[in-house]
């Protein structure tokens, strides 16, 4: 059975993007960048939110790849040949191959994938992760720590869970981004 895996770049103080929807912030350096992509290498398929999805696509035709760096170009072809699945009631088509559209998230549907999957499967978005978490779908953590503070925008976590984590890795980079993986145990309701 595959995992689900939450991965996100996020501020220090929890944020994938400031309140102006803006993650300028977030972009990795080389180093962190390639880091990114070995994380990714496994991943079979990207479940997106459509905001992350219209941020994502523009690795489909990236303009002059050729004369990228080599981290952009590695990362470019990991994204092209992984499948998509994006959750949208407004996206009428998609502009990337290997991608299809789902109404509705359907969290049995996506206990199906998992189990008939041969590869991971991360997902993306902040609220589609939100509802990944609220169903007890996610398995791993992978977070990016950016030594920021924005002060506020939109959420890396939900509001309204305790979820209990084994840390199963962690790793600082010259940038001073850390990295923290962790395993989930336990999810239930915060209780008030």
């Amino acid at each position: 059975m595959a995992k689900l895996i939450y991965s996100a770049i996020t501020s220090l103080d929890g944020y994938v993007a400031d309140e102006n929807g803006k993650f300028d912030w977030a972009e990795p350096d080389e180093e962190v960048h390639a880091f990114v992509n070995d994380l990714q290498r496994p991943v079979g398929t990207y479940l997106y939110g459509r905001r992350l999805y219209e941020v994502m696509v523009a690795w489909e035709n990236l303009p002059d790849l050729g004369g990228q760096p080599p981290v952009i170009r590695d990362f470019a072809e990991i994204w092209r040949t992984a499948d998509k699945v994006v959750y949208s009631r407004s996206l009428a088509t998609v502009s990337s191959a290997r991608t299809r559209i789902e109404r509705d998230f359907d969290p049995e549907a996506v206990r199906r994938l998992k189990a008939s999957a041969e590869r991971d499967l991360t997902v993306g978005g902040a609220d589609l992760a939100a509802q990944s978490i609220e169903s007890g779908l996610v398995d791993e953590w992978q977070l990016l720590v950016v030594p920021i503070i924005v002060g506020g925008g939109k959420r890396s976590l939900p509001d309204g869970f305790r979820i209990r984590l084994e840390l199963l890795d962690e790793r600082r980079f010259a940038n001073g981004t850390v990295y923290l993986r962790y395993g989930t145990n336990d999810v239930t309701p915060a209780t008030t």
